[in-house]
């Protein structure tokens, strides 16, 4: 059984392929005149979604087809060629230009997650006995598409990650006049405020020591974007060193997700030839 149905990975997988560098089959410069046949890119890019949904090892999920040093090699070559964050803002595009981003609300919130290995940005964990832990301050728009993400420390605190989270906005080219930002009560303070004012962005940010339920705004969208992150276990559980492979998995899960949403809210409206039977 594939790790996802092949309605959710042949889409990313034809841009992704659109991106790659020509690579003969065989190595044309080997002294013998032969060499081992160049393992199928397609195959390392399942080996890749199989890593970020199950979050084991490399060791693991190499077999016959091919080895952990291969999934190693050829990620970091992806990453060095930006392939995984033009993937990322590719699906961006097509999802703003087919259902439309909803960019005049903004969500902001971190998440703390495990980081056994530690790491170049992990850090002490408040909620895990200072164990080791890393946080990603994930920035959505109305709807909860994923926009960015700034990584930093189990340690650090949201408000200080808030202006280096904002500044992603300047990635998404033209942005609506008016633009509501929903906070927590972490980043109730006069920094905060202080930032939003300097964008000309509206804060709607909840008080510390009043209780409120989450639905009672639009950070929720947020918040249920984590939990589609943390679905795939290579986030929840991430024994990632480097933040740069960190942030390529995380453009691949951001991947994933935008392209579930966009064919889950264009199925009543569009339709195509490899359409989904059922709404997924």
């Amino acid at each position: 059984m594939p790790v996802l149905p092949s309605w959710l990975t042949d889409p990313p997988w034809d841009q992704f392929a659109a991106f790659l560098p020509e690579r003969p089959t065989v190595d044309p410069s080997h002294p013998l005149g032969c060499h081992r046949r160049r393992i199928s890119d397609r195959i390392v890019f399942d080996k890749l979604l199989q890593l970020l949904r199950f979050g084991c090892s490399y060791q693991a999920i190499s077999d016959t087809t091919c080895s952990a040093t291969t999934i190693r090699n050829r990620r970091d070559e992806w990453i060095r060629l930006g392939i995984f964050a033009r993937l990322k803002q590719i699906m961006l595009e097509s999802y703003d230009r087919i259902v439309g981003l909803v960019l005049d609300q903004i969500a902001i919130d971190g998440s703390i997650t495990k980081a056994p290995g530690g790491g170049e940005v992990a850090g002490p964990s408040p909620v895990d006995r200072g164990k080791q832990g890393l946080k990603r301050s994930g920035m959505t728009d109305g709807y909860g598409i994923p926009l960015g993400r700034v990584l930093a420390g189990a340690n650090r605190h949201d408000s200080p990650l808030l202006a280096p989270t904002l500044d992603l906005l300047d990635d998404l080219g033209p942005l609506p006049d008016d633009i509501t930002v929903h906070l927590d009560a972490g980043y109730d303070s006069d920094i905060s405020r202080t930032e939003l004012a300097a964008r000309n962005l509206h804060g709607r940010i909840a008080h510390k020591g009043e209780k409120a339920p989450i639905q009672a705004s639009q950070r929720w969208h947020v918040e249920r974007t984590h939990a589609w992150q943390n679905a795939f276990h290579r986030l929840a559980r991430c024994y990632e060193r480097r933040a740069t492979v960190i942030n390529a998995f995380l453009d691949l899960a951001d991947t994933i997700i935008t392209i579930r949403s966009l064919i889950r809210r264009a199925w009543t409206t569009h339709r195509w030839d490899d359409r989904p039977k059922r709404r997924p």
